[in-house]
């Protein structure tokens, strides 16, 4: 008779166990000052380019080489096979990657000027391919997922008339299963409705 009553407490205890959100976001660094923006599309993201302005501004501290005035000027995702708009600028140099079948970005890093843009942006998958524009000066960031398996779905920040000033993360999984997996639908099942 004990025994039912303690397997019976053990099941009704796992019943009441919270589930696990599977989503996360990596709070946005950066000045923020500009035109807010959301990258989105249907499925998982595919392609992305970045590009980077460097103003060739040049000044040597102590024998060391230095660029003061690099930044990412704007971003791109590709979701399936259609590219989002431009974020930002298309401004300077660009770099290009495209993911393998079951490849996906699980990390994003770089570091960025507190009073201006964001200066180097390094996008990582999950077969350690990398991604990097832009001079690695000023404060680092790091971003990835707080859930095992999940990926980049969105990234999201501001930008103005020159480059992008603040940039953050979301993770999630990518539910393959049918038709009509959107970043755009998965943003707005996670916001809690105000009534």
């Amino acid at each position: 008779m004990f025994s039912i009553l303690v397997v019976t407490v053990i099941l009704a205890s796992c019943l009441a166990m919270p589930i696990k959100d599977p989503y996360s976001y990596s709070s946005a660094v950066g000045q923020g000052g500009g035109t807010p923006f959301a990258s989105y599309g249907e499925g998982r993201i595919t392609g992305v380019r970045v590009w980077e302005t460097n103003n060739n501004y040049y000044y040597y501290y102590y024998y060391y080489y230095y660029n003061s005035n690099a930044y990412i000027s704007g971003f791109q995702l590709r979701y399936g096979s259609t590219w989002s708009p431009v974020f930002g600028g298309v401004g300077g140099q660009k770099q290009e990657m495209e993911l393998f079948n079951d490849e996906a970005i699980v990390e994003v890093s770089g570091k960025y000027n507190p009073a201006d843009y964001i200066c180097y942006l390094v996008l990582t998958t999950n077969m350690g391919r990398t991604l990097s524009a832009g001079q690695p000066s000023q404060v680092s960031f790091n971003f990835y997922p707080a859930n095992m398996g999940n990926e980049l779905r969105l990234l999201s920040g501001r930008f103005n008339g020159a480059g992008i000033t603040s940039i953050g993360a979301h993770w999630g999984f990518v539910y393959m299963e049918g038709a009509g997996n959107s970043t755009l639908e998965t943003a707005l099942e996670t916001v809690t409705p105000i009534i």
